[in-house]
């Protein structure tokens, strides 16, 4: 009698440490299905928001995802790494991923292309943990609205990044003020993402 009881609190404990651990892991479980169904919501938003055909204010989730399943295509050696939007079998835009190093931590985006393969027609940035109010701007509407309809410059940089308040060019943005390491690096992204989708679909050096 007295060694079942002895037994006793080790069986207990054990019991116990089995049913909190199904219980955690159960709930990580949950947790990260829930963070990866988010993630995967934000980059299908991302890339509806840089083609113009699809996007349109006050889209549900739901919307955004039907749109991306059904009309978009997933990328292609043809489309040199891009997702693509097609009207009447033909690439009427594409969407490319952007993906780099920020000052703090990564950052995730993707840059829309029309079918002229010059024309930017946007960008939308929808990962990145860059400073609140300074680097973090770079996924806010007036940085991101800046690109539309620029085009992209057959010289070493397709897009690039110039101080507030000095003149644009028709390849040129302002970078965020107060924040000059995110831009650099936003612009090193986005200029290596494009140089090396140029070089898949044999478009290096055609934008004039």
């Amino acid at each position: 009698m007295m060694r079942e009881r002895r037994w006793f609190p080790v069986i207990y404990m054990f019991v116990a440490t089995a049913a909190f651990s199904s219980v955690v892991i159960g709930f990580t479980n949950v947790t990260r299905r829930r963070v990866e169904a988010n993630a995967e919501l934000a980059f299908e938003a991302a890339v509806v928001a840089v083609l113009p055909q699809l996007n349109e204010d006050g889209l549900s989730s739901l919307e955004v995802h039907r749109r991306f399943t059904e009309q978009v295509t997933e990328p292609n050696p043809a489309s040199g790494g891009a997702y693509t939007y097609r009207e009447n079998g033909q690439i009427a835009g594409y969407a490319l991923p952007i993906d780099g190093q920020g000052f703090w931590a990564p950052i995730k985006g993707i840059i829309g292309i029309a079918a002229d393969r010059k024309t930017v027609t946007g960008i939308a940035i929808y990962e990145q943990n860059e400073t609140p109010g300074l680097g973090g701007e770079i996924a806010q509407e007036p940085f991101q609205e800046q690109f539309v309809g620029k085009m992209l410059s057959a010289e070493a940089k397709p897009i690039g990044f110039r101080r507030p308040g000095e003149p644009l060019g028709d390849s040129e943005v302002y970078a965020v003020t107060g924040a000059t390491q995110t831009s650099v690096r936003l612009e090193g992204i986005v200029n290596e993402a494009v140089k090396t989708w140029r070089n898949q679909v044999g478009m290096e050096g055609a934008a004039q």
